[in-house]
């Protein structure tokens, strides 16, 4: 199929919202516009009723492969991602082994080429000694540098000042961070294991990955990133007090200090410890209402500059531990953009932002060349969504490998139909085809 037809779709693009036509044609968008019925196509969607968004792009997941694949592999969650409306992924180096070198990046560059739905990236991991392979990092074809300044261990976590200052003085492109601080984080543990015991009560996960720990990271990294002129991406803010750092009115195309909001932190709350438990135990924390707030209105006025979800499946057995033995993090990517909808739906913000925020910006801030808009020209990765067709989540319909989601038994109102990459038509109405897989994104790291 080299050629669809989108017929009265409801564009939200650019921070407009109007109706028109799509003609896709050999992976691009061939022409926007009112009557192009006329247009010989192979497919023909009529999306009355319907509005029509760029792909989700999600700059930070983790899909497990290679090494962890009983939990996820690239297969399953890019099917996940794109039955969702993302369209492009980031992918994280902490896999087994971890992606410290060129070969072991290029294997799983390989690995999506065969077996990815969606477009996909892979970060390059920061460890405490590979500043050469760093170094040798093509910028126009990987999305960045990732660095765990806090919720890791072994090599994976680089939280030496010099080391941290060698990369930020030298590497080019963009960096991402996890940042949290870990003397603090081992200091809190320290306390309350002695004081509770293995059985620790999840509402605790917050204190123990507290705010301290979070601003105290996030403000030595930023004043690092400044005093370097390094482009630098804060990843998953969790707290009220870190969106304060990001007080920058420049233009995102000009920004070089960056952060993101993660979809649990703006659907969840501490409250919800107590029915959740460990299925919302993420690093950072789900910390409370006011952050939960802070968060939302730090995105709505620019401070935050991205929405993602930090997708990071694990199995149900490996979940349904005591407080220190069940791992951190939990699948979201299908249900990433719909619940962003959902806060359209409650009034708290509009289609054209969440469009913005999950698909213009991460293009931006990225670099990402063609995509991320509904432009003629620009490759056609497009979702179309009834915004007025509620469904429930449960087992029969998650995707990801894992099986569950901390969104079981919530209804949404809006339910992707139809999503588009590079211009194949990867899923329509609950059915993945999946005889061609996406492609590798590319960058232009120069700019700006």
């Amino acid at each position: 199929m080299s050629s669809i037809l989108i017929l009265n779709a409801n564009i939200v693009n650019e921070n407009k919202v109007f109706q028109s036509d799509v003609l896709i044609r050999n992976e691009r968008i061939e022409k926007i516009g009112t009557g192009l019925q006329a247009e010989k196509a192979d497919k023909i969607i009529d999306a009355k009723g319907k509005y029509l968004l760029p792909g989700a792009i999600d700059d930070q997941v983790h899909f497990r492969e290679p090494g962890l694949t009983h939990k996820a592999n690239i297969f399953t969650e890019s099917r996940a991602a794109v039955a969702g409306g993302v369209t492009s992924f980031m992918e994280m180096p902490n896999t087994i082994p971890p992606t410290f070198t060129q070969e072991l990046l290029g294997d799983k560059y390989q690995i999506a080429a065969k077996n990815s739905l969606a477009n996909y990236s892979f970060y390059i991991g920061a460890s405490n000694d590979n500043l050469d392979e760093i170094l040798k990092t093509d910028a126009t074809k990987v999305c960045g540098l990732k660095i765990f300044m806090g919720s890791s261990t072994g090599n994976l976590l680089v939280d030496d000042p010099k080391v941290l200052e060698q990369i930020f003085s030298n590497v080019p492109f963009l960096i991402a961070s996890h940042c949290e601080d870990e003397p603090t984080i081992r200091k809190n543990t320290e306390e309350f294991r002695n004081k509770y015991g293995e059985d620790l009560p999840m509402e605790y996960h917050p204190l123990i990955r507290s705010e301290e720990a979070c601003y105290k990271s996030s403000s030595f990294a930023v004043g690092l990133a400044k005093k370097h002129g390094t482009r630098f991406h804060v990843l998953h803010i969790s707290t009220a007090k870190e969106t304060l750092l990001f007080d920058d009115k420049t233009p995102l195309e000009k920004k070089k200090i960056t952060s993101e909001a993660c979809i649990h932190h703006l659907w969840f709350n501490d409250a919800d410890y107590k029915r959740l438990g460990t299925k919302i135990k993420w690093n950072p924390a789900i910390k409370t209402p006011l952050d939960q707030k802070a968060i939302m209105i730090a995105l709505l006025s620019d401070y935050i500059d991205v929405v993602a979800t930090d997708h990071a499946p694990h199995t149900t057995e490996e979940k349904n531990n005591t407080y220190f033995k069940a791992p951190s993090g939990g699948p979201l990517i299908q249900h990433s953009v719909v619940a962003m909808l959902e806060f359209y739906h409650r009034g708290e913000i509009s289609l054209e932002n969440i469009v913005r925020k999950m698909c213009h910006s991460p293009a931006i801030l990225f670099r990402v060349r063609e995509r991320g808009f509904i432009r003629e020209g620009y490759y056609a990765d497009l979702v179309l969504v009834d915004l007025n067709s509620p469904w429930e989540v449960n087992k029969s319909n998650i995707l990801s490998k894992c099986g569950w989601s901390p969104f079981e038994g919530e209804t949404f109102k809006s339910k992707i139909t139809h999503t588009i990459v590079s211009g194949h038509l990867a899923y329509e109405n609950g059915v993945l085809n999946e005889n061609r897989p996406g492609k590798r994104l590319l960058f232009n790291p120069d700019l700006g």
